[in-house]
């Protein structure tokens, strides 16, 4: 099998298990729940990952990369004011929680599911994604841009409203992706009390 068809049928596994960790939860789906998903046998899947854990971690890990790509990326556009940075920084996360809604549910509900080597390395991306925002926070405060006295509690506080989006957003709701990083944009710039 080639590198690219090899790479294809991963990701019909990982979608699969998406779907339906999203539908039933980790410990509710199967491995031939995701099978049938991907429309492949349960043995095939077995050439692809070792474990319905294996699954798990690579949706969790895939995720958080492209979380820090997109938060770095937009990080780098914004230019130097802490402000923009923080702004861009939040619309790339809100934004990532809206269009990659369902990998992101899985990544925000099902890190008990891991088990302790995978724990351990979403944890570990997980606290760069946070050092991204603490240090643009940080230096804010110490720049004089923002006034909170509570950097590292608005560092979390503003995560964890992003990553929530994934929880009760809808594409056919009221707010569309943007208005929602609109909206975020401005309550994280007032958490950290703006000079």
């Amino acid at each position: 099998m080639s590198v690219a068809k090899t790479a294809a049928v991963r990701q019909l596994i990982l979608d699969s298990a998406v779907r339906n960790m999203n539908e039933r939860g980790y410990h509710g789906t199967s491995m031939r729940d995701i099978a049938a998903g991907a429309d492949l046998t349960v043995a095939s899947i077995y050439h692809h990952f070792k474990s319905k854990q294996d699954i798990l971690q690579e949706i969790m890990l895939q995720a958080l990369r492209d979380a820090h790509g997109m938060t770095r990326s937009a990080l780098l556009r914004s230019g130097g004011e802490p402000k923009d940075q923080l702004q861009a920084l939040v619309r790339a996360w809100v934004m990532f929680h809206t269009t990659r809604r369902e990998d992101a549910l899985v990544g925000a509900t099902e890190l008990r599911s891991l088990d302790e080597p995978g724990h351990r390395l979403v944890v570990a991306l997980r606290d760069e994604q946070e050092n991204i925002f603490r240090d643009v926070i940080e230096r804010g405060v110490e720049e004089g841009a923002f006034r909170t006295e509570y950097p590292r509690d608005a560092v979390r506080a503003i995560i964890n409203m992003g990553q929530q989006v994934c929880v009760w957003w809808r594409a056919d709701g009221a707010l569309s992706a943007q208005d929602i990083a609109d909206r975020y944009c401005a309550l994280a710039t007032a958490m950290v009390e703006p000079a």
